[in-house]
């Protein structure tokens, strides 16, 4: 009889903030796997509203509200590829809201391949009500006043209208 082989998987992303179509993969995810490592990354060109250490905080609050006993949280600044190695994967899973994503996603998952193709990428697409949501655009309606309440949870919302009021809003309000 074979032994099982635990099946590991990272998804990877900035989460900043986390949105409920994150949370939509991470719930989706976790079922095709043993253990899903969400990986909180660093990406600087994203210009980020939160910390690293703010978002892997954010993140774990919210899976453990979610109650997914199979997904740990943990930050990383490294390849993607390195720390799935590290982590022991054997599957990356990605989100997908739109084509525009697609076309990204499987250049990534085509260099990834390159540097380690005993590692698959798994795509999800995003469920229907939830593929316009993207933390970029969350940041910009709160930056000008809007209400990001369908978005992100009540948690997270609050916590980004606090950073908003904090920094201060743009535009005329």
């Amino acid at each position: 009889m074979a032994s099982h082989k635990e099946r590991i998987g990272v998804y990877p992303g900035t989460f900043d903030p986390i949105t409920r179509g994150h949370l939509d993969i991470i719930r989706r995810g976790a079922k095709l796997v043993d253990r899903l490592i969400i990986g909180v990354t660093t990406n600087m060109s994203k210009n980020p509203m939160f910390t690293p250490e703010e978002r892997i905080a954010m993140v774990k609050r919210e899976v453990a509200i979610e109650g997914i006993a199979n997904v740990e949280v943990t930050g990383f600044n490294a390849l993607l590829m390195k720390f799935a190695e590290k982590q022991g994967a054997n599957m990356i899973v990605r989100g997908l809201r739109a084509v525009a994503d697609f076309e990204y996603e499987y250049q990534m998952a085509g260099m990834n391949q390159q540097i380690n193709n005993r590692i698959e990428t798994v795509f999800l697409m995003a469920d229907v009500s939830l593929q316009p949501i993207a933390s970029k655009l969350v940041k910009e309606i709160a930056l000008f006043g809007g209400d990001i309440t369908h978005f992100v949870s009540p948690l997270v919302r609050d916590e980004v209208v606090a950073r908003v009021e904090a920094q201060g809003r743009l535009g005329d309000y």
